[in-house]
């Protein structure tokens, strides 16, 4: 099954003066510390690309959220870090994917308030919240992949002036 959420963002020419992309890498999630490696790497790539402090801490958060959940409840794999660009729009992806038991339920994973682990609930919901674009593929048995992008700041409003 997959569950797919998109904010579309306005394309605009990219500017002369923006940041050198940075390259795709991936980053093995198998321990607790290899989840501050992929904070780590999630902020050096969104810096890289020219996000603001907040925009960098609103995807780290999410990114942070997502590697403990593929850690936790996929038995561990790895992100997929790449920079996306859409003329003048700067932006990133990142693909958390894992080999383990899959999301039996997606729409309820996502609810607010529904937990397999004992915690608040706010997991998927809340990493959807924080990044522009959103998808899980998952299939009870065959784990699970999922797929953020956030845009730097001057396109990430779905509203032009905001």
């Amino acid at each position: 099954m997959q569950v797919t959420e998109r904010v579309d963002v306005p394309s605009r020419g990219r500017p002369p003066d923006a940041p050198a992309p940075v390259p795709a890498s991936s980053v093995p999630i198998g321990t607790e510390e290899d989840l501050a490696w992929v904070r780590q790497q999630v902020r050096r790539a969104a810096a890289g690309l020219g996000f603001g402090l907040v925009r960098q801490t609103k995807l780290i958060t999410a990114a942070s959220e997502l590697a403990r959940n593929t850690l936790l409840h996929g038995g561990g794999g790895h992100l997929e870090i790449g920079p996306l660009c859409r003329e003048r729009a700067r932006g990133v992806r990142l693909v958390f994917v894992d080999k383990g038991p899959g999301i039996d339920d997606v729409e309820r994973a996502m609810g607010d308030g529904y937990s397999t682990g004992g915690g608040l609930g706010l997991g998927l919901s809340g990493a959807r919240r924080l990044v522009d674009e959103f998808a899980i593929d998952t299939e009870p048995g065959g784990g699970t992949t999922v797929t953020v992008v956030a845009w730097d700041a001057v396109t990430a409003s779905p509203w032009p002036g905001i």
